[in-house]
Formats: structure tokens, sequence, C-alpha cells
């Protein structure tokens, strides 16, 4: 059965993915702070708009839009304009009020047609759902919706170093589809960094560490190189 990829746009990361994401699936986007997830997950929905004209959401629970905006401007990524043209929006959300999430999230995609959607993160959304049944019934409430919706979307988890979890409620790695893990490891007195595809329903995909740069222009994937990455001693060889 031939499966219908979604074209990701991040250079390097759809070779590892076999050709891309099977379309409608949730990826974790797993990984400690300065990995550059939100790199990558806003490169994600900006590429999706400009280059497959596909509509985007990013829901964040932490980060203020403008700050992010900002932020990604950096690396080569204007989102003012694809806000204008109606196929991008912003959505931040206090995840001490979220009980009318999963309806106005629901509401948003529909409004521009979503198919692909960023949620930033689910580690802050597990921190402010004291009780982790209240956690797993959001979680699970939005990844249905988006299921129906058939958005392919990029789930974001912070992680703390040496953890062997892919978050730190235990529960997201379980609703996702597939899971991507970034490492940043110091190697003597330099910093290098690996990607993984952990896991992908459905479809085959590398099961090799690769490298990754974070440039002017964003993330780049090396797929036909490898990492070799000792997570029990945080060094990394490339």
């Amino acid at each position: 059965m031939v499966v219908d990829r979604l074209k990701t746009g991040i250079p390097g990361l759809d070779e590892i993915m076999n050709g891309g994401i099977p379309r409608g699936q949730t990826v974790l986007i797993s990984g400690t702070s300065g990995t550059g997830k939100t790199i990558l997950s806003s490169q994600y929905l900006y590429e999706g708009v400009k280059n497959f004209n596909e509509p985007s959401v990013y829901l964040s629970f932490e980060e203020r839009p403008e700050s992010i905006k900002k932020n990604m401007l950096n690396f080569g990524m204007d989102f003012g304009p694809l806000e204008k043209s109606g196929k991008f929006a912003f959505v931040k959300y206090d995840p001490y009020h979220v009980d009318d999430i999963a309806t106005n999230l629901e509401g948003k995609i529909r409004d521009i047609g979503a198919k692909r959607v960023v949620i930033d993160s689910v580690s802050a959304l597990s921190f402010y759902l004291r009780e982790d049944d209240n956690f797993r019934r959001l979680l699970f409430a939005i990844s249905n919706i988006l299921q129906n919706l058939e958005c392919t979307t990029f789930m974001i988890s912070e992680v703390q170093p040496e953890t062997l979890g892919l978050s730190r409620s235990g529960v997201a790695e379980f609703v996702a589809d597939a899971a991507v893990v970034l490492y940043y490891r110091r190697v003597d007195s330099t910093f290098s960094r690996a990607i993984q595809v952990w896991k992908m329903r459905g479809s085959s995909h590398s099961e090799r560490l690769h490298p990754y740069k974070i440039t002017e222009k964003g993330v780049t994937v090396f797929p036909k190189e490898e990492a070799f990455i000792d997570v029990k001693q945080g060094s990394t060889k490339l």
C-alpha cells in the first residue's frame, strides 16, 4: 500500500522519514532545552504555507506569539505576511484555563482550513494540569480532534537531561503516532547535535542517529551522515 506522505520541507528530515510523515499523524518532538524544537516546529509550519500551500496553526501555552515571530525572523521566517494571508494563525492559550481549548482549537483549524498544527508544549500543559487524569483526557481529546480533521501535527515535549522517557508525563509518547528526538550533547569544549526518528507508526524510517545543524536558515538534517551518542555519559561523536 502506498502511504500518502506529507513533506515537512525541512532539509534532510523527510529523507530519514522515508519520504515524509504519513498524513494525519501526530509527531512528538522531544528534546532538552537548546535542541531547537521551536525552530524545527516553526520551520515545519512556515514551509507548509510557503511551499506547499497548507494552512497552519501554532498553539502556544508558554511563549507569546510576538516573541516567537521575532525570534524566527533570525532564521529567515517572517510569519507576518502569512498571518495577513489568512493561511496561518498563532493561538496563545493560558494553561491555567484550558476548559474550552479543544473546542477553540477545532474552530481555528476549521476557520483557516489548517492541515498542519504545532502544539507548544505538552510539557507546559502537564505542568499546569496537576491531576494526571485531567491531562490524559485533554491530550486524548485534542488528539482525536486533530485526527478527525486530518491534521498532521508536531507536539513539542521538553525533557530533562538524561531522562529515559520522551515526555515529562510519560503519556504523550503513547498518544503520538511518531516520535523524533533531538539531542544536544557536549563533546570536549563544544556542543554537537543529533536527531533520531524514534518511531513512526505504519512506516519504515531510518533507525540511525543523524547530525543536524541550526543555521540562519533554520534546521538542516544530514541524512547520509551518522551520529553516535552515549546518552548516559552525555557525549557525542559525529
